[in-house]
């Protein structure tokens, strides 16, 4: 579409179109291919790559161009790149900090409400509660005032991973019961398909355990399947397939859930002793080792990424004696 355009199309148009390749590169929607094994060593891939440059190129314009709603829809772009590797909430919330400033000065409410959510989520990420508690409290009352309701989605889900985050058990069961209802009719299938059985697999991660296959017989995994799927071999006692999985899995994708994902595959490679992949897990994971795994997205947590991160740091160095 860019390459059809006329030399002297107006920058506004080239910018918004720059802007909508960097925003629908979201997770791995612009992959060529297939994507790259986990267990291989990372690779910068060519669309992802072309992804970030549109992004930039459409901030840059939009902002000469000092055309705030223009803005707002290309730091949506720029937002869909701060996911090119683990530990990057910081960065979101930086982004997601200039958008709510933007949005104000110029009421373009919508683009408030997404960088509100999306600080809400690179907050509990960080582990700032107090602050992303304030970003709930903001959207709620946004999404009150001018009727957003699929905002109310979000904080349900945000107010459930808090109560998992103060260790009440009964507060998190309660709290996860209303979020996932919520589901149902939200018109989102994306972002519900698989959550309400990982949901089911975190406080037995955090515990240390592996999945009980009679307790998750027919769980529904959605996306989430080929990653989950070393953990539940070792929980049924075939560690060998285990092995294979996790050497014939793709790495996960770039997105919101990517640390929570490279978590499940370090301690399924951590607990078999696959040392490629449990190296390789580590090293993703080493720039996010001050997060709490899964809380980026704000749904739910695995507990503290540098747990992971030692179980396969710890697996990587036995492997190399």
């Amino acid at each position: 579409m860019l390459a059809r355009l006329p030399e002297d199309a107006p920058d506004a148009v080239r910018a918004r179109l720059l802007a909508a390749v960097a925003v629908e590169s979201r997770g791995d929607a612009l992959a060529e291919g297939a994507l790259p094994l986990a267990a291989d060593g990372p690779v910068r891939e060519p669309w992802r790559l072309r992804a970030e440059h549109a992004a930039l190129e459409a901030e840059g314009m939009a902002r000469r161009l000092n055309d705030a709603a223009l803005l707002a829809f290309a730091l949506n772009g720029s937002f869909m790149q701060m996911f090119r590797q683990c530990g990057l909430a910081a960065g979101r919330d930086a982004v997601g900090t200039e958008l709510v400033a933007l949005s104000r000065a110029h009421g373009l409410v919508s683009a408030e409400v997404l960088g509100r959510l999306i600080r809400l989520q690179a907050l509990s990420g960080l582990g700032d509660l107090a602050g992303a508690d304030a970003q709930a409290a903001a959207v709620d009352s946004l999404a009150e005032r001018h009727e957003r309701p699929l905002a109310a989605v979000f904080t349900a889900w945000y107010r459930a991973l808090r109560a998992a985050l103060s260790q009440d058990t009964g507060a998190e069961r309660d709290a996860y019961a209303q979020a996932v209802a919520l589901l149902d009719g939200c018109g989102m299938p994306g972002f519900a398909a698989g959550l309400p059985a990982l949901v089911r697999l975190a406080p037995v991660l955090r515990a240390g355990a592996l999945p009980d296959p009679d307790a998750f017989a027919g769980a529904d995994w959605g996306p989430y399947g080929p990653w989950v799927r070393p953990l539940l071999l070792l929980g049924a006692e075939r560690p060998e397939e285990a092995r294979e999985a996790l050497r014939t899995v793709p790495r996960p994708p770039h997105d919101l859930m990517q640390e929570a994902l490279w978590c499940l595959l370090a301690r399924a490679a951590a607990l078999s002793g696959e040392a490629r992949s449990a190296a390789r897990a580590a090293e993703e994971l080493a720039p996010a080792r001050h997060e709490q795994s899964g809380a980026a997205a704000g749904l739910l947590t695995f507990g503290p990424v540098t747990t992971y991160l030692t179980e396969a740091a710890a697996t990587a160095a036995a492997g190399d004696h």
